[in-house]
């Protein structure tokens, strides 16, 4: 498959996709959020892929919603054609159901640049990365639902002050408050990246997938027997997978499992 907006390439088991705007620091548009929708659709489709990286081209990561490719057609166009404006995607609904995926920052993120990460599983800041979630400078609110992720983040003070001052932080900064998860050298951070996923890549898939669901869905959730139910009920369905089978048999045998074989195995 061909894209414009962004790049596409497998290493190994992790499929590394680039926000390929290098000449606007790879400003979102619809058209992008389209190309990243059936990237990562094409990845989560893919048995030889366990885990996505993101990045960007260039000197930046991603410098928010492109002012006039998007925000002055947002002026222009009618009320009918608003529900355009998002490219069609569910952002976060698609994220939260795929594998896992890892944003590796490598130079500004402002607006939906850090936005579209937030519900990312993890968060690698190369030193060069600054996060902004500048909204209020251009006159709007946060959307992608940043005002919930973030504040899952970096906690209520620190998420009102961050969208409040618009006030950009360093790389440094965000993994010190939690923004990011980890801090890389500029040189070896897509490396490191990529390391990371490939770590994450060697568990089994489903059960990868369907951890994120419950970590999505217990979250904020505050019923104890509602979280435990939704544990059992994905337990009850790996116990029926040969991943399970695998593991257990592999743990017997005194041997490294291999989960993509018996995920062959079992489906010829």
């Amino acid at each position: 498959m061909s894209y414009e907006q962004i790049k596409v390439e497998n290493r190994g088991p992790v499929c590394l996709i680039t926000l390929n705007r290098p000449e606007a620091l790879n400003a979102w548009t619809p058209q992008m959020s389209r190309e990243l929708g059936e990237a990562i659709t094409a990845a989560n489709e893919d048995e030889d892929i366990g885990a996505i990286v993101m990045t960007g081209e260039g000197r930046g990561f991603c410098a928010g919603a492109d002012m006039k490719a998007y925000f002055q057609s947002n002026i222009e166009e009618s009320e009918t054609k608003a529900h355009q404006r998002d490219g069609g995607i569910d952002w976060i609904s698609l994220i939260r159901a795929s594998k896992p995926c890892i944003a590796a920052v490598n130079g500004p993120a402002f607006g939906i640049g850090v936005t579209q990460i937030l519900p990312f599983d993890m968060i690698v800041a190369s030193r060069d990365s600054k996060f902004g979630l500048v909204f209020v400078k251009v006159g709007i609110v946060p959307e992608l639902a940043s005002s919930h992720y973030l504040m899952q983040r970096v906690g209520w003070g620190k998420a009102h002050e961050l969208m409040l001052t618009a006030k950009p932080v360093s790389g440094e900064e965000a993994v010190a408050i939690r923004l990011a998860d980890r801090l890389a050298e500029p040189d070896s951070l897509l490396d490191d990246a990529i390391a990371l996923a490939g770590e994450i890549a060697e568990n089994p898939s489903p059960m990868l997938r369907m951890t994120k669901e419950l970590l999505s869905a217990n979250a904020c959730e505050t019923d104890t027997r509602l979280m435990q139910a939704r544990e059992h009920e994905k337990l009850e369905t790996c116990y029926s997978l040969p991943e399970h089978t695998e593991a257990v048999s592999a743990f017997l045998e005194k041997r490294k499992p291999d989960f993509k074989a018996a995920r062959k195995k079992a489906t010829v």
